[in-house]
């Protein structure tokens, strides 16, 4: 066994502990969480750490198979212009791809995540993840616009999954804007009948709106650059959200990402239906594409989960939810880092359904224990770091 002693434990589910212990075994399993006045076994050596300990974090929304992507792409362009650049660097040798991707991974290894919700869209990335330390959910995301092409995508999205086995995986949809009403109803038949989280891509930018309320807006001039036609498409004279809500089952939790342009409305309009809705925000992503953030505080006593996700580093400088955090706190200073790192970790267990064993500090967890340093008190500072303890 081991202990780490630090100026404050923060358990998550429990209020801070000043001069808190936690002891692990040798698994990284904890042994107990308390303060100094409780006793020690003889054998169990104390190392004493200046900062909070907390428990490893949770990344929702990742793409590891973009790794290769870093640096290609100029900040500050849009989505639509982003979209571009993706189809036009994203092809590459398969060992540019895994390689950046095992890096990617030891990235996030170093900067306190233990588990990913990751987005892929091929099978390349699964024999990092067989070996990585942490823990993957692969949603296999599919795209696809064109109604008559949706069985044989949704088919491809299933042989795909089986390459994972035995990992984790789900079939999802990427966004309201790339996949047909088609493809949502074979997606919504498949989650209906048995286990299947969804993380849907949502209201990135304002011509995702647009395009649903009166099909206008840089859509329809991306769909023009792929040479698709989308003459079929009806605007449907509703926010795009609003639109695709009830093509969603109620059966399987739902996690919304980025949610950039959704407005009070919305939130309102989805919690009239049945949905297992989560929402989760990834803000450094948010304005290296858009150069604008959610409406972050709209979100907060809503009564639905929130979690972070960091994108990919196509559209990030790193993979690390401490940043993540550090940027919202900064443009919403009103939201604690207590409840920052409830969306942090265990929020994002839950939604990945591993908060058994991760996202909060209790005996018989393993979430890992990170070490928060350079912090005003219990703010967050540009000078805040993360050490990974176990």
């Amino acid at each position: 066994m081991k202990s780490f002693k630090a100026d404050y434990v923060f358990p998550v589910c429990a209020d801070p502990i000043k001069n808190g212990i936690v002891t692990v075994d040798d698994n990284g399993k904890i042994i107990s969480v308390s303060d100094d006045k409780a006793p020690l076994t003889p054998d169990s050596p104390i190392e004493e750490v200046n900062g909070i300990i907390v428990p490893g974090f949770i990344n929702t929304h990742c793409h590891t198979e973009l790794s290769h992507m870093k640096d290609k792409i100029a900040a500050g362009g849009g989505l639509v212009s982003f979209i571009k650049d993706i189809i036009s660097f994203r092809a590459a040798e398969q060992p540019e791809v895994l390689a950046a991707a095992e890096a990617a991974d030891l990235e996030m290894y170093n900067n306190g995540i233990v588990a990913v919700g990751d987005v892929s869209n091929n099978a390349v990335t699964a024999a990092v993840k067989a070996k990585s330390k942490l823990y993957y959910h692969t949603f296999i995301e599919i795209l696809g616009f064109l109604p008559d092409k949706a069985t044989e995508l949704f088919d491809n999205a299933l042989a795909t999954a089986g390459e994972f086995k035995p990992q984790s995986t789900s079939i999802t949809a990427h966004a309201p804007y790339s996949v047909s009403k088609d493809l949502f109803k074979l997606i919504k038949q498949h989650s209906d009948g048995g286990a299947n989280l969804l993380s849907i891509h949502n209201q990135e930018c304002e011509d995702e709106n647009k395009f649903y309320r009166y099909k206008l807006g840089g859509f329809i001039d991306l769909y023009a650059h792929l040479g698709v036609d989308i003459g079929y498409f009806r605007p449907q004279a509703r926010n795009s959200l609003q639109s695709i809500i009830p093509l969603l089952t109620n059966k399987q939790k739902i996690l919304l990402v980025h949610n950039t342009c959704t407005n009070l409305k919305d939130i309102y309009f989805i919690k009239r239906f049945d949905r297992k809705i989560n929402w989760c925000f990834c803000p450094n992503a948010n304005l290296y594409i858009e150069k604008r953030l959610p409406k972050i505080e709209l979100f907060v006593n809503q009564g639905l989960n929130i979690t972070l996700g960091t994108d990919s580093l196509a559209s990030n400088t790193k993979l690390c939810i401490l940043s993540e955090m550090k940027t919202i706190q900064q443009y919403f200073p009103n939201l604690t880092t207590e409840l920052l790192l409830q969306w942090g970790t265990i929020n994002g267990a839950k939604f990945l359904g591993i908060e058994g064993e991760k996202g909060t500090l209790e005996a018989g967890k393993t979430p890992g224990l990170n070490l928060l340093t350079g912090m005003d008190g219990f703010k967050l500072t540009p000078d805040t770091k993360v050490t990974r303890l176990i």
